[in-house]
Formats: structure tokens, C-alpha cells, sequence
């Protein structure tokens, strides 16, 4: 695999090979990665996988024009050619007035963040294949499992580098260890199935297999024999599986190249409480083996720490350089690219902060509701905030979970939903991107 100082000198040659065939600025971003993964199903391996890949991306200025173009050859021959062609396409293409670097005076400098990303041991293929039978033997040996999908471990390492032509450079390697079982319960048509996973930067982080498999197990079991729900308007709650979905797409309506194009429903909302004043979101790019931390940003510049919703309101949109020169605001470090295309905007590691009261609590007034489980579908429109999704869970009568249901749809607006949430305390932070259990208020439920 490519190593993060071979992957920085590959994008100082693909630059220099730019600015000789033509380019006024450049920049380069290297990625090499290898993976291996192991698969059982019912106490038996399936399938064992070994990938390795490395590949660089060249984006070229001419003027205001511009293009980016990448290949997986990294010979100073094949750099040359590319970077050739490159300018090329760029002379060719139409004047873009927000095309262009980040601005140098912006950029990370000095020593990048020790955010401990890399775990200097690397699992054999037999552990990883007794960390996956050993999650899939405990799911099977919950009481009601019938069948297993079977249960999954990898292990990859990763490299990414970046340079630009005006003073940045920097590399940085991560890896990660992931376990997974998934098993069904009940017979023939009645049959149900669920999961449970964890993906970590270090393996000592990992939940025991037999936690996985426990839980996976757990899940499949309770979720027989599903009711049907109501058609009527009555509080749903999202469990933090699923709920950080509403993250997402918040997230994504705080894009600045959606509020560019004017295609997010938060457009024009950004003095507005959209939230109740307790919801806290932050964001932390260096949080300590986090799986979205990052010490600089796709474009060079300095990722830090922040509140993105913060007394009811959002704190401003998530920029890179094209968005934020189009919009007449500040950048935010916020720029994300692999080696194909131009940079979009990705955050880092995200949570809702938790509140002040239990699950239990939370849910203690609900006379009839629902505990969401899983979504199905993307029926989301990020352009009006519309809301719409298939589920299932559990119905929440008098205060208390009762039994499984299933074919359903919760529908809402996420601008209302906002408005209407309130949060646990049973904050975990595991994913990119976390969440307590939610609720929120006065959301249509459509069942039988």
C-alpha cells in the first residue's frame, strides 16, 4: 500500500508536472488503501478478501478555468501525461469566476494534530475469521435465532495525501477494524431478521464479539410477530440507530454548495430558531481515534473543533473555497475530496449532545406512540425539507415499549421536526455521526 510520505512525494510530482505543461496553480491528493475481510455463515467461512488500491487526483487551474482528472499509474511518466492532459481539458473548459485554491494565507501550517488514528498492530485472517464466528456463535445462541446471515470481520489501512502549488502539504494514515452479525428468527414468512456491527480505529475499542452477537441475536428475537401501527398524528421516538439519519440531513442542508444552488430547505433560514434552545450539535474533527477526524481539510485548510446548532440556531453554512467565494462568506474547513473531481463539503465526527432525562423519561408521557428502529426508503426531499419513510419498531403505549410493528410510514417536515425534538441522555458516541434517543412531537404515522 502506499505510504503516507510516498503518497505526498507522488502529489508534488503530479503538481510540478502541471505547472511545467501549463497551469497557473494546482493541486494533488494521493490515496492508497488495503483491506481485508473475512466472512462465515453458520460456523463455516464463506469468503476471505484481500484489496489493495492507490490512486491520484490532479486538479489543474488555467485562469478561471479548470479540470481535474485522476489515474492509478503514478510513474513520473505517467504524472507527466496526465498532468499534460490536464491542462488541456482546462483550456477547454468555460470560465468558472469561483474556481481557484483556497486562499494561502489560510492554510494549515505548522505540526498537524496527533489525532491517533492508527493502530499499529493488524489483525492475521485467522483472528479476524474467530472474531467473526465467535459474534455469529453467540447471535445463534439466542434463544427464537433460526438462520444466520452470517457474521463479518476486516480489517484496512489507509493513506491520504495533499499538496497544492501555493505552500500546502500534508499526509496522514488511519486504519480500522470492523465486526459484524447479522441472524433471522422465527420460521418461513415470519420470519425477521437484524444486526449489529462496530467499525474502530483500534482494535482494544472493539465491543467483544459476544456482545455483537448477543445484541444482533436480541434484536432479531423481539421483533417477531410485528402489529400493524395506526393511521393518525402522534409522537415518534428514533432510536440512536436510526436517528442520526436527521443529522444527515441536516448536514446536508447546511451545505454551502447546496445553498449555492439554492436546493436546501434551509435556504434563507439562518437566522431562524429552528431548534428548541437546548439542542446542542457539535462537531469535532479531533476527537482522539475518531472515524471522521481529519487534521486538515480537501483543500488544506485547518479542520477544527465546533458548534454547528447552538441555541436554537444553526451557526453558519459548511463551506469549500468554490461555495464560500459564491456565497461572499468565510471557509470552514469543511472541504472533502477523493482523487476524482472537485472538492464537496463533508464534516467530521458529529453529535446531538444528550439531555437531561432517561429514555424511560422521555417516553413516560407518551400515551400511544412509536419507537423507530429502522428506515426504509429515501423519501426525503432536500429541497422543501418533506419527509417520509417507511419503518418499523415498537409501539409505545401508556409510557412503556409494548410489542413490535412493522409497515409503516412516519411522515413530517424536518423543518417542523426540528422545532419539535427533544433528546435522552443515553448518548454513545461510536459512529461519525451520534444521537440520543429522540422525540419528536406530532408526526404523521400512516399504517393500516
Amino acid at each position: 500500500m502506499l505510504e503516507p510520505k510516498a503518497a505526498q512525494e507522488r502529489c508534488a510530482a503530479a503538481i510540478h508536472f502541471a505547472l511545467k505543461a501549463g497551469a497557473d496553480a494546482a493541486d494533488a491528493v494521493a490515496i492508497g488503501s488495503s483491506s481485508e475481510e473475512v466472512q462465515v455463515r453458520l460456523g463455516k467461512l464463506e469468503d476471505v478478501g484481500r484489496s489493495e488500491s492507490e490512486e491520484l487526483g490532479l486538479r489543474v487551474f488555467v485562469g478561471q478555468r479548470s479540470a481535474s482528472i485522476h489515474a492509478t499509474d503514478m510513474s513520473d511518466a505517467a504524472l507527466a501525461e496526465l498532468a499534460s492532459r490536464a491542462v488541456a481539458m482546462a483550456k477547454a473548459a468555460p470560465e468558472d469566476e469561483y474556481a481557484g485554491l483556497a486562499p494561502a494565507e489560510l492554510l494549515a501550517r505548522g505540526p498537524m494534530p496527533e489525532l491517533d488514528l492508527v493502530d499499529a498492530s493488524e489483525p492475521s485472517p485467522q483472528h479476524l475469521r474467530r472474531l467473526a464466528e465467535e459474534a455469529e456463535d453467540a447471535a445463534r445462541a439466542v434463544k427464537g435465532v433460526t438462520n444466520s446471515e452470517g457474521g463479518g470481520a476486516s480489517f484496512g489501512r489507509s493513506a491520504v495525501a495533499l499538496a497544492t502549488s501555493h505552500g500546502f502539504a500534508g499526509a496522514y494514515e488511519a486504519t480500522g477494524i470492523s465486526l459484524s452479525a447479522s441472524v433471522l428468527a422465527g420460521e418461513g414468512g415470519a420470519m425477521q431478521r437484524d444486526y449489529e456491527y462496530r467499525t474502530v480505529r483500534h482494535a482494544a475499542d472493539l465491543l467483544s464479539p459476544a456482545e455483537i452477537g448477543r445484541v444482533a441475536g436480541e434484536r432479531a428475537v423481539a421483533r417477531l410477530n410485528p402489529g400493524k401501527m395506526p393511521s393518525k398524528g402522534m409522537s415518534v421516538v428514533f432510536d440512536p440507530r436510526v436517528g442520526n439519519s436527521l443529522l444527515g440531513h441536516l448536514l446536508g442542508a447546511m451545505s454551502g454548495p447546496s445553498i449555492a444552488r439554492r436546493s436546501s430547505f434551509l435556504l434563507d433560514r439562518l437566522e431562524d430558531e429552528l431548534f428548541p434552545a437546548d439542542i446542542l450539535i457539535l462537531e469535532d474533527p479531533h476527537r482522539l481515534r475518531g472515524l471522521r477526524s481529519r487534521p486538515f481539510d480537501g483543500e488544506g485548510l485547518p479542520c477544527l473543533p465546533r458548534a454547528l446548532v447552538e441555541k436554537g440556531r444553526v451557526t453558519g453554512w459548511l463551506t469549500n473555497a468554490a461555495s464560500a467565494r459564491q456565497l461572499g462568506i468565510g471557509l470552514t474547513g469543511h472541504a472533502a475530496r477523493g482523487a476524482s473531481g472537485a472538492p464537496g463539503v463533508q464534516p467530521a465526527n458529529v453529535h446531538l449532545a444528550p439531555g437531561k432525562v432517561s429514555r424511560a423519561e422521555l417516553i413516560a408521557d407518551i400515551e400511544d406512540g412509536v419507537l423507530v428502529t429502522e428506515l426504509i426508503g429515501m423519501g426525503v426531499n432536500g429541497v422543501t425539507g418533506d419527509y417520509s419513510r417507511g419503518a418499523s419498531g415498537f409501539r409505545i403505549v401508556n409510557g412503556e415499549i409494548a410489542g413490535p410493528v412493522a409497515e409503516f410510514t412516519v411522515a413530517g417536515n424536518l423543518i417542523d421536526m426540528f422545532a419539535r425534538m427533544s433528546v435522552a441522555d443515553d448518548l454513545d458516541i461510536h459512529r461519525s455521526m451520534d444521537v440520543p434517543t429522540i422525540r419528536i412531537e406530532g408526526m404523521t404515522v400512516a399504517g393500516e
